[in-house]
């Protein structure tokens, strides 16, 4: 029988290396490690399929036995390779997402207290300009003392007494 070099192409499209398959399986292996080191709370938010579900369940019993649970995490990955894993990335992918939102927004406020601290009345009534829903008295009282603790060296209660009310306050 005759094949033509057009066939055997196709043919090598097909099969992957060994070395290729695993590199595939330890990639799975990783993928289930991270899902078993989640919280419960964290996979809750997962579509993940039945028998991955249980597979979970059974991982959270033998965490602390380490020989089990590498053989099961190699249990998890075989089910993760039947697995449509998209649906699993993409919610990965909202979740660390969403984490990296509150930091920038944790840091955004962060400055934004230290910025009203430094300059004062004009970063004061920029502020009010932009959030008019926020106290002048109280914004103005709990900068005057945030302002004091910087001064002397100490940042505590009024500090952080700033930052909890434009954290609850001055909402974007």
């Amino acid at each position: 029988m005759h094949h033509s070099s057009h066939d055997i192409d196709e043919l090598d499209e097909d099969l992957k290396s060994k070395s290729e398959i695993k590199r595939e399986m330890h990639q799975l292996q990783e993928f289930a490690l991270q899902l078993v080191k989640m919280s419960k709370h964290q996979r809750s938010r997962l579509p993940l399929t039945e028998s991955l579900l249980e597979a979970m369940v059974v991982a959270d019993k033998i965490q602390n036995k380490h020989e089990a649970l590498s053989r099961h995490i190699r249990y998890i990955a075989k089910i993760l390779s039947e697995t449509d894993l998209a649906p699993i990335n993409q919610a990965m992918d909202v979740m660390a997402n969403k984490h990296q939102q509150e930091t920038a927004k944790f840091v955004r406020l962060e400055q934004l207290r230290d910025e009203l601290i430094d300059k004062g009345a004009d970063a004061i009534e920029a502020l009010l300009a932009e959030y008019p829903g926020l106290e002048r008295q109280k914004l103005r009282q709990l900068v005057r003392h945030a302002a004091k603790e910087k001064a002397a060296e100490k940042t505590g209660k009024h500090y952080k007494n700033l930052f909890g009310y434009l954290k609850e306050n001055a909402k974007s």
